[in-house]
């Protein structure tokens, strides 16, 4: 079977790369990128991820192609992320919650910086999914000024665990 990556152009050739599939997915768009531009830093927003898309993560650091990753999840999903507590915990850096419907990876390093805007959840499917991939820097930096807006009204993934934590101490007695 030929990767569903194998369609799309590279980004040197080309700096805006549209897909329209119902074959390829998230992860395998990040494993292309960081194959073109080498190991980078990476910021997630997703309304929700899914322990199959966090385990290709875990490789892709285990494999030295990601330094550092913050993951920006919207409160709704939160149980669902705090399933996945540990895990998450082992692969990100920062894991955020905020009111958030947004799936844009932004991905850089020393020489490039790369946007992923997709349709796309941090969830496998079959569904027909779209997106752009562009290494325009205008485009880089107007949406990371979007995570640090979404940064200023997150909540700390931990922080749910230590107010639950609170609350069952409180409520003890003791």
């Amino acid at each position: 079977m030929i990767p569903a990556t194998d369609d799309l152009i590279p980004l040197e050739k080309h700096g805006i790369v549209p897909y329209f599939s119902n074959r390829i997915q998230l992860s395998e768009i990040l494993e292309w990128v960081l194959h073109q531009i080498g190991p980078a830093d990476l910021m997630i927003s997703t309304f929700s991820t899914s322990e199959d898309f966090i385990r290709r993560l875990h490789r892709l650091q285990r494999n030295g192609l990601v330094l550092s990753s913050t993951l920006f999840c919207d409160l709704r999903a939160a149980r669902k992320t705090m399933v996945l507590y540990h895990l998450i915990k082992s692969v990100f850096s920062a894991v955020n919650l905020c009111e958030n419907h947004s799936k844009v990876v932004l991905l850089s390093n020393d020489s490039h910086k790369v946007a992923v805007i997709t349709s796309q959840n941090q969830t496998r499917g079959d569904r027909f999914e779209a997106g752009v991939i562009t290494n325009d820097l205008s485009t880089f930096y107007q949406l990371r000024l979007g995570f640090d807006a979404m940064a200023e009204k997150s909540l700390p993934l931990d922080s749910l665990i230590h107010s639950g934590t609170d609350r069952q101490d409180s409520g003890t007695g003791s």
